[in-house]
């Protein structure tokens, strides 16, 4: 009973909400898409996950779980690649046991076309459900516009392919203008379901569920006097003056709140919360002004310098009126009562600040609830202490900063992570991963092997972690081939094959890794192999076909890469340019090859450079040249040091 959305599991507990459930399940099965809109803190997601995936009959409804536009820690971030990271991130919700190799490159309509079609008892095709949250991830300042936008386009080009495809997209209230006006006819014709605050009666029934599923049910009228004293609010004006006004809704994340604040403080004999507990320990008014308090000290220790009581005192100025009110303030593009939008922005994704469009045009911003007045105007003296740091809660900072690109923000988090994590090994292991992304995104490989060698050895020990294991092990591979180190790379990659001799994608990076060390047999080898037991494996076909094309066999490389959908992969598309020009298509070759201007990856320049040489340009001898710089992280593989070398000497 805490501020956390609600999962598929908890569905037992999950109370007040069966008649949206029940709408917006027929919403996303009635029409090819469909919008899910709300506040932050409305509970959407808990809608989702809780009320309407139970209701999908898999005998007759194909649904994925609910896929999300971020990755948590759990995948190694050197594993991701040059994926798209958001689309990497929905499909990893969406196979939560693939391993991450499987999903490097993978586009949503590839995926989807791949998928084997069900079909129910009468032998018809199921209809397929897909569900993204957090969408306004993709939209908000910081984003990866580029990828955003490929994410995008992606979903509506799923959509239009299969007509038997319907996606349910969550995004908060304020983002949702953004969607509308996309220029894709699906978009443009979604249907929009808006999710409210609760009724008292509905929050009644999500007091009282929960509880009742616990075995200490509330006694007559307590459940009635928590929900009434929600409704309550209290203003005190700048001279002193008292008001009270009742409200008509109930916010499902207050109700969290203030239901976990009096479960912690029940006495651990009572059989059941009276309507005196509610009194004596449910204050909230309190509750909530504790909770708000914490959210806007993680706001300013994450995006305003650390400085707490500035921006508390600036939110009182701004959107506290002296009657104790809420006022509104005119949204700007940059900044909205003198905080920067970047400030502003995270505490809407904190249920602080709410966006609203006016009729008359415009839109402004004003505090989220009238609960959060007295957290803003009551004294430092009023504010419960702090509480034991919770190493939980550190890790999911450190995980939302390095989504965010903060790197030395996310590092701090997980060093107090660490701090505080005790025995819990699994915890640790999740930390020290952060630790070793950070360290790869700081270009730190040394720091980022060590962390990932501290999380593979925690993981060991832990049942059910091969997986993950293998994950890790792969990530360390990696990252040792991209400083050159061939030979341990390729001891850590048979290490995780022994663990997962099953997982196909372990299999095709130990073909990678004798590939760049020179057993060029052997990896063809294992690759052949792979491709007999697993039929057309997406990753043994591109593998194998990038390693034809770079030996010069045309022939077969474009008869693997054909058969692939590339992608965000300019690796594989540079491979099939590669062999095109090799098989005299030159034209051909030079209109797909990929833009190297920026590029970084070493095999990729000497794919363009042999493409331009076929064509008779005079750069081909510097592109090739550039592939063979001292310190260019990954190094070519040893068989094209020689084709490399040859190309510079012309």
């Amino acid at each position: 009973m805490g501020p956390r959305a609600f999962r598929p599991e908890d569905r037992h507990v999950f109370f007040g909400r069966a008649r949206e459930a029940r709408e917006l399940a027929d919403h996303w099965q009635a029409n090819p898409l469909t919008f899910l809109s709300g506040p932050a803190g409305a509970g959407k997601t808990s809608l989702l996950q809780a009320g309407v995936m139970p209701l999908l009959d898999p005998d007759v409804l194909d649904a994925l779980p609910v896929g999300h536009v971020s990755s948590g820690a759990r995948i190694p971030i050197v594993l991701r690649g040059g994926s798209n990271p958001y689309v990497f991130a929905v499909l990893s919700s969406w196979l939560p046991y693939e391993a991450p190799s499987g999903l490097s490159d993978v586009t949503i309509p590839g995926f989807l076309a791949r998928r084997r079609v069900r079909h129910d008892q009468y032998g018809d095709p199921m209809l397929t459900l897909i569900a993204v949250d957090d969408a306004e991830t993709l939209l908000a300042p910081g984003r990866d516009p580029e990828a955003s936008e490929d994410l995008l386009a992606q979903l509506a080009t799923a959509l239009k392919d299969d007509r038997d495809l319907h996606a349910l997209v969550v995004v908060r209230e304020d983002a949702l203008p953004m969607l509308r006006s996309r220029r894709e006819k699906v978009f443009r014709q979604a249907v929009e379901y808006a999710v409210e605050a609760l009724e008292p009666a509905a929050a009644t029934a999500a007091v009282r569920g929960p509880a009742e599923a616990a075995g200490r049910p509330f006694a007559p009228d307590a459940a009635e006097k928590l929900v009434e004293d929600l409704l309550t609010v209290r203003r005190v004006s700048s001279q002193g003056d008292e008001t009270e006004e009742r409200l008509p809704l109930v916010e499902p994340l207050q109700l969290q709140v203030v239901c976990s604040a009096l479960w912690k403080a029940l006495p651990p004999d009572a059989a059941a919360v009276t309507a005196g507990h509610v009194r004596e320990l449910g204050d909230v008014a309190r509750s909530l002004a504790d909770f708000y308090d914490d959210v806007i000290e993680e706001v300013a220790r994450d995006t305003y310098h650390g400085e707490t009581e500035r921006l508390r005192a600036r939110l009182r100025d701004a959107f506290v009126d002296e009657k104790g009110g809420r006022k509104d303030v005119v949204a700007g593009s940059a900044e909205s009562a003198g905080l920067p939008d970047a400030v502003v922005r995270a505490l809407a994704g904190r249920h602080v600040l709410r966006l609203e469009e006016r009729p008359q045009g415009g839109s402004r911003w004003r505090l989220s609830h009238d609960h959060l007045v007295r957290a803003l105007t009551r004294g430092q003296e009023g504010r419960t202490p702090a509480g034991r740091a919770d190493p939980a809660e550190y890790r999911r900072l450190a995980e939302g900063a390095l989504r965010d690109g903060d790197l030395e923000r996310a590092r701090d988090y997980a060093r107090t992570a660490l701090r505080h994590c005790g025995p819990d090994k699994r915890l640790r292991a999740d930390v020290e991963q952060i630790l070793a992304d950070v360290a790869y995104r700081s270009d730190d490989l040394d720091a980022a092997v060590d962390h990932y060698g501290r999380a593979s050895v925690l993981l060991q020990s832990l049942p059910g972690a091969e997986g993950r294991l293998a994950g890790v092990l792969t990530a360390i591979s990696q990252i040792m081939m991209a400083q050159g180190r061939f030979e341990p790379a390729l001891r850590e990659l048979e290490v995780a094959a022994a663990r997962r001799p099953d997982d196909p994608g372990i299999r095709v990076e130990l073909a990678w890794v004798m590939w760049c060390s020179g057993h060029v047999n052997g990896a063809v080898d294992v690759l052949d192999t792979v491709l007999a037991e697993e039929g057309d494996e997406r990753r043994a076909l591109r593998a194998r076909g990038e390693i034809m094309a770079d030996l010069g066999r045309f022939t077969p490389a474009l008869r693997d890469l054909g058969r692939l959908d590339w992608g965000y992969s300019p690796s594989a598309r540079s491979a099939y340019a590669l062999a095109l020009a090799l098989e005299g298509r030159v034209e051909e070759a030079l209109d797909l090859a990929p833009p190297v201007e920026h590029e970084t990856n070493v095999t990729v320049l000497l794919r363009v450079a042999r493409i331009r040489d076929a064509a008779g340009r005079d750069d081909a001898a510097a592109l090739a040249r550039r592939a063979l710089e001292d310190g260019v992280r990954p190094p070519l593989p040893r068989p094209l040091v020689a084709v490399a070398q040859r190309l510079v000497r012309g």
